[in-house]
């Protein structure tokens, strides 16, 4: 009896001791999720980068693995995808493809891991402008806080990280007073910023220790591709284009037809894209709307051109230019100067360019053959006994009567109990002010204030 509760124990004892011991267990294959970094930091890469962690989220994956090789990009996209990384449960993997500089550099350090390819580079994180000028100090303090926190948070050396973006950085036997760091890969490994050397995804596994893993790579959809494509400045600015010439046509005509359902689909299209990628704000799109209202109420129903038309212009401007940068709310802090300047910049000279291009156009298709013959182009000559002017309406110069409605300078006059077709001599007369008929023109009289 002894001897069979003594054997129980010791078989229990060796199969917990079994369980406990991970060397004696099967390896668990590592499911990893992968996805490039390889463009300029921007809407469309911060996009790329949300949609990969849900779908590893989604898949139960044990690494996010970021294959990166960038320059850099804008600041407040390097910021979300910072942000995105250091809230992830997932462990998240880099592996410097070559270059991961500025923004890149940034978005590096925020992972837990980082592997670097022979010849590659991490830092020179400067904040500059497009023309490659170093930008004030407000921005340079953010990045440098950005940068020191990221490093802290993943316990590498922040004064390192600082001096990636601080040239009065200095760090005894690492670097001098007055330039900026940038680390080779034997130097980021020797500072604790780089794990390994790895020449590819193998080695990478490899020197973390992973024996058993299957990787996932992150497939965009068509629509994906499309909502890039339709981010990109230069289609950005051919959209802009295409809604301000389908509004010129469509005040220049009455009713409703294709220059307004144009128009209305190329908003859509410049709009729906920047605002999936979180550069669109409601209130954004909601002044451009605004701007829209007070034009049409400028040209419809107030005579003259004054306040309404003048902020109509001004909204939508500022509704067109503001949804293409990544301010957040109204909070513009920590925009470049010269990004605003790039987006407003490109709605004015993309609306200047397509109303110059509908008023050429306009005055073509009216004048040429090569359109159907849209407008008649046969002359009915006076001297050949054709006349389209009512002669009785002579009768009528010097008569008295009222603005039947707005005259802007057109309109309708009631003279003798009748209406008329009238043309007011000055800008407009409101309706029913008193008008004296002066004279008559193509069936339509001539009149003024009386």
């Amino acid at each position: 009896m002894k001897t069979n509760i003594l054997f129980s124990i010791l078989f229990f004892t060796v199969i917990q001791l079994f369980a406990n011991n991970d060397s004696l267990q099967p390896e668990k294959v590592k499911r990893v999720y992968v996805f490039d970094i390889k463009e300029e930091i921007a809407a469309q890469a911060w996009r790329k980068t949300d949609k990969a962690f849900h779908e590893a989220e989604e898949m139960k994956a044990d690494i996010v693995l970021i294959q990166m090789n960038t320059f850099g990009g804008a600041l407040d996209a390097a910021d979300k995808i910072r942000t995105r990384i250091l809230q992830s449960k997932i462990p998240v993997y880099v592996f410097i493809d070559h270059n991961a500089a500025s923004a890149g550099a940034l978005i590096s350090i925020a992972c837990d891991s980082i592997y670097m390819r022979s010849g590659s580079s991490i830092g020179a994180a400067t904040v500059v402008n497009q023309s490659g000028e170093v930008l004030p100090d407000k921005y340079q303090s953010y990045m440098r806080a950005m940068m020191r926190a990221t490093a802290q948070a993943k316990g590498r050396n922040p004064q390192i990280a600082e001096a990636m973006v601080d040239p009065s950085v200095y760090i005894p036997g690492i670097i001098d007073s007055g330039k900026v760091l940038t680390f080779t890969t034997e130097e980021a490994i020797k500072n604790g910023y780089c794990q390994s050397k790895a020449e590819n995804r193998e080695d990478v596994f490899a020197n973390a220790g992973i024996k058993k893993y299957e990787i996932t790579e992150q497939k965009l959809s068509v629509l994906d591709e499309f909502i890039g494509f339709l981010v990109n400045p230069v289609v950005s600015g051919i959209l802009i284009m295409v809604i301000i010439a389908g509004l010129y046509f469509e005040f220049q005509s009455p009713g409703i037809g294709f220059p307004l359902f144009a128009a209305i689909t190329a908003a859509l299209f410049y709009f729906a894209p920047l605002y999936l990628d979180g550069l669109a704000n409601h209130w954004e799109i909601l002044i451009f709307i605004i701007g829209l209202v007070l034009l049409a109420l400028e040209i419809f129903v107030i005579p003259g051109f004054g306040v309404a038309g003048i902020a109509g212009i001004t909204l939508s401007v500022f509704g067109l230019a503001l949804a293409m940068i990544g301010n957040d709310g109204f909070n513009f802090k920590y925009v470049e100067t010269d990004t605003i300047f790039k987006s407003f910049l490109t709605v004015i000279i993309a609306s200047f360019g397509s109303l110059i291009l509908s008023i050429w156009l306009g005055k073509k298709m009216l004048t040429t053959t090569r359109f159907g013959e849209l407008s008649l182009q046969t002359v009915q000559d006076k001297n050949e006994g054709y006349t389209s002017a009512d002669l009785s309406m002579n009768q009528l110069i010097g008569k008295e009567g009222e603005a039947y409605s707005i005259l802007r300078p057109g309109g309708k006059v009631k003279v003798e109990d009748s209406i008329y077709d009238a043309i007011a001599q000055t800008s407009y007369i409101e309706r029913h002010e008193e008008i004296i008929v002066v004279g008559f023109q193509n069936t339509q009289l001539i009149v003024r204030k009386k």
